[in-house]
């Protein structure tokens, strides 16, 4: 995929958003950058307006009669085209719901319409010389002994950091209670229920009760 071929013709967004007012403003924010929006109220309009025809969607998720995480499901698995969600709603389901589904991106509104143009010229560097579409990043990064959050470093006693630096290893896989034990470098000898109880204090640093699934009768995963 070959995105702004053309260099002298502005960078097209489809934009997909219910308040006519915030479309306004971004649209004409990115203008002054050299950038095309168009805007559709609604989402069926939007999704049937020749996605393959813009460099990028930006795509709020509370939208009349279609919810935007099923627009974005859609659009990721029909085309190659970058996605930012520009949305108010703050949930950390949503924002994790949207990064699985293949968005590129999760803007929180309300935003500085600068962030947004600076998001969107990285996005599309990056779009541009990989050729297509990435995988998202990932919201957990092993740095030595430290892990990071989202950017954050976290901070972790020493078992703490031993387990969750299994499940970020096997993001999306459930690991057993006893593999988490046995392949510990600091808990050989501990028993569940002490895994239990580190599981639940890595849940609370995350921010995210929900952000490990405990999987009954086997052990858990990082979703």
């Amino acid at each position: 995929m070959q995105k702004k071929s053309d260099e002298n013709r502005p960078v097209k967004i489809l934009m997909i958003e219910d308040d006519p007012e915030f479309a306004e403003l971004v649209t004409e924010f990115l203008a002054k950058h050299g950038m095309e929006v168009t805007n559709y109220e609604d989402p069926f309009l939007g999704v049937s307006a020749g996605v393959q025809n813009y460099d990028l969607l930006l795509l709020d998720l509370t939208l009349p009669g279609m919810d935007g995480l099923e627009v974005c499901e859609e659009v990721v698995r029909k085309y190659d085209i970058p996605v930012i969600i520009s949305s108010a709603r703050s949930d950390v389901e949503d924002k994790v719901k949207s990064l699985q589904l293949g968005a590129d991106d999760y803007l929180p509104k309300p935003y500085d319409p600068q962030e947004l143009h600076a998001r969107i010229v990285s996005l599309l560097r990056r779009y541009s010389k990989s050729g297509g579409r990435q995988a998202p990043p990932s919201e957990y990064e092993i740095r030595g002994d430290t892990v990071y959050h989202r950017g954050e470093p976290m901070h972790l006693t020493p078992a703490e950091f031993d387990i969750l630096s299994q499940l970020i290893r096997k993001q999306g896989i459930t690991l057993s209670r006893e593999q988490l034990i046995n392949e510990s470098k600091v808990m050989s000898d501990s028993s569940q229920k002490s895994l239990d109880v580190i599981i639940s204090k890595i849940r609370s640093k995350l921010g995210n009760p929900k952000a490990i699934q405990a999987v009954r009768g086997v052990g858990y995963k990082l979703l």
